[in-house]
């Protein structure tokens, strides 16, 4: 994905980059550290490797993510947020707080329990 000649403000180019399902839930996974291709398949339910990539790619040409890859056998790739990736995790960090408390009021305290967000 490429950023638009034009925008009719600096929001829809942020909701351009963080569109779609997995992009948030990939900022917020990498927002717990470097992780490789694999861990973030394993830790990401429902998402596949081919699409997975995908969003990382798209994730990296908007510099929100950085990808370090090493050398050998087998291959080693690393990925983690840029200095502009940590800056719009905290946008992800309050859309997930808002998602919590929208849930707490809708009385899924046992899914929020269940998946570690409420003790």
């Amino acid at each position: 994905m490429k950023m638009r000649e034009e925008y009719t403000c600096p929001l829809e180019l942020t909701h351009d980059i963080t569109k779609g399902k997995w992009k948030p839930i990939i900022l917020w996974q990498l927002g717990k550290g470097v992780k490789s291709l694999a861990q973030l398949e394993q830790e990401i339910k429902g998402i596949n490797q081919k699409m997975l990539l995908e969003q990382l790619g798209q994730l990296c040409d908007y510099h929100l993510v950085d990808k370090k890859s090493f050398e050998g056998y087998p291959l080693k790739v690393e990925y983690s947020l840029t200095n502009q990736g940590v800056k719009l995790l905290e946008a992800v960090a309050i859309m997930q707080s808002v998602g919590i408390e929208l849930m707490k009021e809708n009385g899924m305290e046992d899914t929020l329990k269940a998946k570690g967000f409420l003790d």
